[in-house]
Parts: C-alpha cells; sequence; structure tokens
C-alpha cells in the first residue's frame, strides 16, 4: 500500500448511507477534499455533501470499481459495509482501513476467536446449530442467558434472551436461520468504550473513555469523562490497545466493554469504523473523532487529543421530537445536530444533542431531569 500524503484538491471515497458519513464528508470538504459518495440509496443526506455521487446496489461491481478508480483512498463509515465489498474495492483503490479486521467484527464467533487468542475477558459462550445444542450447553452457560446469530447487523428480531429452561423453546422459531452463538449475560454496572486511531505504523492516539447506554440495543447516551477510576480507565485503554495492535487496521475505531461491580473489564465488541459514541467529541476535545480519522488516513500529523470539557451525547429518535422542543427554547448549553433522512430510510435516529456542563454528573442530572430518555434499559 502506498503511504503518501493527500492534500486539498485530492478526491476521497466514502461508502455507505449511515449518520457517520454525513459528518465525514462534511469534515473532508473542509479540508479541502474532493467527495466521491457511493451510496445504496438516492434519498441519504450523506450524499448532499458529495462533488460525485454514485447510487447503486453493494452488489454492482460495475459501478464499485468505476467508484474505486475515481479515487485515491476510499473508507467506510460504518461497519456495517460488507467486508466483501471493501475487499472487492481494495483490487482498483487504497482502503487503508482494509477488509480483515472487518470480516472480524461482523461476524461473532471470528470476533471471540481472536479475543480468545489475546487472552482477554468475554462472556462465557457456546456454538449453536440446533435446538439440541441450546439444551445441552445452558448448563456451562448457565441463567440468564442470549442467543444471538453469528452475523451481527439481524438487530433483536433474530436474538432471544433465556432466563428459565422454559423460554429455551421460544428460540424453535429462529434456530432453523443459521449459525448462533449462545452467550452468558454478564451483569455489569456500566458499559465504557474507548475510540482511538491507528496509523500506518500502528501508533495509536487515544479518545477519552466514554461512558455508554443503550436501548433496544442501538446507543443512546454517551458520556465524557467516564464516571471510573483512573486505574480502571488505564486498563481500558492498555487492553483496547492490545486488542488492536492485532489487528491490521488503520484510522479510527472503538473498543467497547462491560465494567463489572468487582471492577472486572470484559471486551463487548470491536467497531473497524466511526461510531456513534463519538459524537460527543464534537465538543468534548480539541478534535472530532472524524477529523483524526480523516488525519489518520490522508496521513497529517496526529492531534494531541485534550479533554476540553465534560460532554454527554444524546440520540435523538422519532418519538423525541416533540419533547425536545421544549428544551429548544430552555437550554443554551445543548447542541443540536440533525441528519434529515427521507421518510424512505427511517427508522434511522434523527440526530444527536450534545450537552456540556462542569462535571459528568452535572450533565447526566440534566439529561434524565427532562423525562425524554427515561426508560434507557440495559439490553
Amino acid at each position: 500500500m502506498g503511504n503518501e500524503v493527500l492534500f486539498p484538491g485530492d478526491t476521497l471515497g466514502i461508502i455507505g448511507d449511515s449518520s457517520n458519513g454525513i459528518r465525514l464528508a462534511q469534515t473532508a470538504k473542509r479540508l479541502g477534499f474532493k467527495v466521491i459518495i457511493y451510496a445504496t440509496n438516492e434519498g441519504s443526506p450523506t450524499l448532499a455533501d458529495a462533488d460525485v455521487k454514485i447510487v447503486g446496489d453493494f452488489s454492482d461491481k460495475a459501478k464499485l470499481q468505476d467508484f474505486a478508480e475515481r479515487c485515491d483512498l476510499v473508507m467506510y463509515e460504518s461497519e456495517h459495509i460488507s467486508s466483501e465489498v471493501i475487499a472487492y474495492l481494495q483490487k482498483f483503490t487504497k482502503v487503508p482501513q482494509g477488509s480483515e479486521t472487518l470480516e472480524i467484527a461482523q461476524d461473532r464467533l471470528l470476533e471471540r476467536a481472536f479475543f480468545e487468542q489475546m487472552n482477554i475477558n468475554i462472556a462465557p459462550y457456546a456454538t449453536i446449530v440446533s435446538l439440541e445444542d441450546v439444551y445441552q450447553a445452558i448448563s456451562s452457560i448457565g441463567y440468564p442467558c442470549v442467543l444471538k446469530p453469528i452475523q451481527k447487523g439481524f438487530g433483536p428480531k433474530r436474538q432471544q434472551i433465556i432466563r428459565k429452561q422454559t423460554d429455551i423453546a421460544k428460540c424453535a422459531d429462529i434456530i432453523d436461520m443459521g449459525t448462533y452463538i449462545l452467550e452468558s449475560w454478564i451483569p455489569y454496572n456500566k458499559e465504557l468504550s474507548v475510540i482511538m486511531t491507528r496509523d500506518y505504523d500502528g501508533n495509536l492516539a487515544y479518545f477519552p473513555v466514554i461512558e455508554t447506554r443503550y436501548k433496544k440495543n442501538r446507543l443512546n447516551e454517551a458520556i465524557v469523562p467516564a464516571n471510573v477510576q483512573p486505574d480502571v480507565e488505564e486498563e481500558v485503554k492498555r487492553l483496547a490497545g492490545e486488542i488492536v495492535s492485532g489487528l491490521k487496521y488503520v484510522g479510527a475505531l472503538e473498543v467497547a466493554f462491560y465494567l463489572t461491580e468487582s471492577g472486572s473489564l470484559y471486551v463487548k465488541r470491536i467497531v473497524p469504523a466511526l461510531h456513534n459514541s463519538g459524537y460527543v467529541f464534537d465538543k468534548a476535545t480539541n478534535v472530532s473523532m472524524f477529523e483524526q480519522h480523516l488525519r489518520t488516513l490522508v496521513k497529517m500529523p496526529l492531534v494531541d487529543i485534550k479533554l476540553v470539557q465534560p460532554a454527554g451525547m444524546v440520540m435523538i429518535e422519532e418519538e423525541n421530537i416533540d419533547d425536545i422542543r421544549t428544551q429548544w427554547v430552555l437550554k443554551n448549553n445543548w447542541y443540536y445536530t440533525f441528519f434529515r433522512y427521507p421518510e424512505s430510510m427511517r427508522p434511522q435516529p434523527e440526530g444527536y444533542i450534545i450537552v456540556l456542563a462542569e462535571s459528568e454528573m452535572e450533565i447526566k442530572q440534566q439529561i434524565e431531569s427532562t423525562g425524554i430518555w427515561d426508560d434507557l434499559s440495559k439490553e
């Protein structure tokens, strides 16, 4: 791979329709690059910031080749782009993020095998291909546990939480759809994640550790700095660094963890792409996740990341819109970003809000006092 520096006027390609692409395209244009975007939906708001728009299926090899050959470098903005598509693009242009890490991250079995090889704490699991396997594995996995397809991206409809033996029968409807893993449910106090960039020489630059909360398997809240002891923050970064050192990847990525009451850390997953939790760095740090990612890929010097002030980020969903209007006229420390997805592409998050305050505690209190995000749950 040629590692030459790219300059303003050079052409960057972005593939994908997720909200990360919107911010990535805006940042690339601000830095002076030409931007070509490959999206699957002509209504995708990502295309609004493209110098050249290409709309096509991810299976259209002629269009993909044309896209790649026009770009000095291509990046994918979401972990949901097929690793096979990325491997194909690599035949025609540079894709510094590569396809190997994406392939690992998109397959729960490959990902767990990788973590085991690194000797890192993960939830106990078993491979499942039949209902009989669930009955046999439950004795070692224990209750509660979760049945998940090995391919990520199917969402909660293909998952089943098993709290007692009678729940196993509920797996019958989905078990014939492919290979699964049965994973023990880790009783955790907090979810933590760290976003970092890895350059072409393998050097790592870390953003501050984030405390995250999820609702129905979708990120709902991210707060920086995470309310944890310094030794926990150091251990999160150490483990994440160890994981990333074993990968062939250039750019920004996230490693997520569960923190238990006893202080143990279990790795939850790797996301070899930009992750929504990093939106919080728009205001929390002296460089955004998007700019640091781009700097890494085009070989600019990386910013020495510093926490500027505590910040919280909450995702705006369609059902929040009316309630948010109240905050719109009240809060002078809330900053809004809307994605403007068309009706044809919903459900997608409507956008996000950055909340600034003197401490993470004050941020949490402000968010909670609105009642808008009350039903956050550990799912």
